[in-house]
């Protein structure tokens, strides 16, 4: 990752040649593991649907939409050290029902946010660099426990509430520079160093969630607010820069409809409306044992679907 683009390309043209040549091994057979140590990672909330939603929720007194929201792509920085593989169990905190936002909660109640993320390469970047520094994409499970975050966030971030688990795909799928891209008209935002201009790349990726093997959503990437691109600008805008394994994510994935809601904060409207699983059963929440899978494909280069592979989660107390 650190060689750059030049060894990248020159690395899987040598494995595209010698994969024919090869003995496949069944995925049963073998253990994943991640693939590749995570030096720092972040986090977007880069769906305009989904944090006009979550805000309607949160905090039904004031708009959904803070007007900060579409001048810059808010973030936040995540704990590197809780990263784990696809299968991982996530030992999340343990749960309960919250107590009144004005007295502190009572126990967490993990509900996931479903994302796609990307690993890049060292140095201050901007959009026009992106594919100099980004190595690839993989799938990510960033773990909520919104009742604790839904405390703690006044009048800060995330800390608690995101620390204990975030989940990721086995599989790096390469950019090329961006074999899922589409482009499209793109608004202007006030941070000229943290715009891609007038067009920018929209990753039309589409992915599918399941709870306990029923699918319960499906989220349109393509409707993502800010791009990839903007956000690593953003990122280092300040004179942060980045280093070889950096993760960043693009945030919850959503779309206008409960089909397409990326979040079970969402898809359940904080609990008040449950949605019934395939065996019957009947959800607000997750609970103990409930398992979450999340796969992608994308546009391929012959028209064929490129697959993403999946990451997959189960809770555990």
């Amino acid at each position: 990752m650190a060689l750059g683009r030049p060894q990248w390309g020159a690395v899987r043209a040598r494995i595209a040649e010698l994969a024919p040549t090869l003995p496949a091994v069944p995925l049963g057979e073998v253990e994943l593991h991640l693939p590749f140590e995570v030096a720092d990672y972040t986090d977007f909330y880069s769906s305009e649907h989904h944090a006009t939603q979550v805000g309607r929720i949160l905090r039904p007194e004031r708009p959904g939409l803070q007007p900060n929201w579409k001048h810059l792509p808010i973030g936040y920085h995540g704990r590197s050290a809780t990263v784990v593989v696809s299968g991982t169990r996530s030992n999340g905190p343990p749960a309960s029902s919250a107590r009144a936002s004005s007295g502190p909660p009572g126990g967490w109640t993990s509900r996931p946010r479903w994302v796609s993320w990307w690993a890049c390469r060292a140095g201050a970047i901007g959009p026009a660099d992106f594919a100099e520094h980004v190595f690839g994409v993989v799938l990510v499970n960033d773990w909520s426990a919104r009742d604790i975050q839904a405390f703690e966030y006044q009048p800060l971030g995330p800390f608690l509430g995101k620390s204990f688990a975030t989940s990721v795909s086995p599989w790096v799928v390469r950019s090329r520079p961006c074999p899922a891209r589409s482009c499209r008209r793109r608004r202007r935002t006030r941070s000229r160093r943290s715009t891609c201009g007038p067009r920018a790349t929209a990753w039309d990726l589409s992915l599918t969630v399941e709870w306990n093997g029923t699918v319960v959503s499906s989220p349109p990437f393509a409707q993502m607010y800010w791009t990839p691109a903007q956000q690593l600008a953003h990122l280092t805008v300040n004179g942060a820069s980045v280093r070889t394994g950096d993760l960043y994510a693009s945030g919850t994935v959503s779309g206008p409809n409960r089909a397409q809601a990326g979040s079970f904060l969402e898809l359940t409207w904080n609990g008040a409306e449950p949605v019934e699983l395939g065996d019957g059963s009947v959800r607000g929440f997750l609970e103990d044992g409930d398992t979450v899978t999340i796969s992608a494909t994308a546009p391929g280069p012959d028209g064929e679907p490129l697959g993403l592979g999946s990451v997959t989660g189960t809770v555990c107390r």
